[in-house]
């Protein structure tokens, strides 16, 4: 069955109009009037819907029974991804949330080749969100995962987190996975360098604020596969998977 966002209230007995994204991909898909959708607003669970007419412009739909149906992970996992080259940040973060990233935090570090103005940096987020959105549609979540503002990584580093914060580095002794068995599911911070990695000042700072350093084991990993090892790490180890 077809599922889509729908960021309004989703209230059984209702008749509400699709926003002009989802109804132009009714249109495009040809769905029909008494086809069934799925609708979730990013609060919890999800409706069935009805079609109740497919116009040119607009297709509105007959809300149904909700179902308390998560697909979360039981632990939140944060993605804090140093920006990479080209595309390679909307692959990173559609895949994070397929592997059920709870937070994405876009960052500028020192090695980074992509610099982003304010203006760029406003287009992207919007485009990643987007992306955000699609994956979830895809992949059976019916809670969005939260999309930081692109941030300097010293500043950032430097913020207090209610949860620990892993830095990934080849140079750690200890691996994630061997963290990760000896401790309990929890709510976590996963921070993946550029192409180079971060530097290493900027890795001391991040220790010298109480992140942790740990290895993805002992062959190193392309900034695209390193968080997303880690995320399905983690799910293998403390559940989710």
């Amino acid at each position: 069955m077809p599922r889509f966002f729908c960021p309004q209230p989703l209230v059984a007995g209702t008749t509400i109009v699709l926003p002009e994204a989802v109804a132009h991909h009714i249109q495009v898909v040809r769905l029909a009037p008494g086809d069934l959708i799925t609708l979730f607003n990013g609060e919890g669970g999800e409706v069935q819907a009805s079609l109740v007419a497919v116009a040119k412009r607009s297709v509105t739909a007959e809300v149904q029974a909700h179902v308390a149906r998560e697909a979360e992970l039981p632990y939140a996992v944060t993605l804090a991804q140093a920006l990479p080259e080209a595309s390679k940040m909307d692959w990173i973060i559609e895949k994070a949330i397929e592997l059920g990233a709870a937070g994405i935090v876009p960052l500028s570090a020192q090695r980074c080749v992509v610099r982003l103005s304010s203006e760029r940096a406003e287009k992207k987020l919007a485009h990643w969100q987007g992306i955000i959105v699609s994956a979830s549609e895809q992949c059976g979540r019916n809670r969005l995962a939260q999309l930081a503002p692109l941030q300097d990584f010293n500043s950032w580093s430097r913020q207090q987190d209610l949860h620990k914060r892993i830095i990934l580095t080849p140079r750690a002794e200890q691996s994630l996975a061997d963290w990760a068995r000896h401790q309990p599911p929890q709510a976590i911070t996963v921070m993946v360098g550029p192409e180079g990695g971060f530097s290493e000042a900027e890795e001391k700072a991040a220790l010298a604020a109480g992140a942790i350093g740990l290895a993805m084991g002992p062959r190193i990993l392309r900034t695209e596969t390193a968080g997303l090892t880690a995320l399905a790490t983690l799910s293998a180890l403390w559940g989710g998977m």
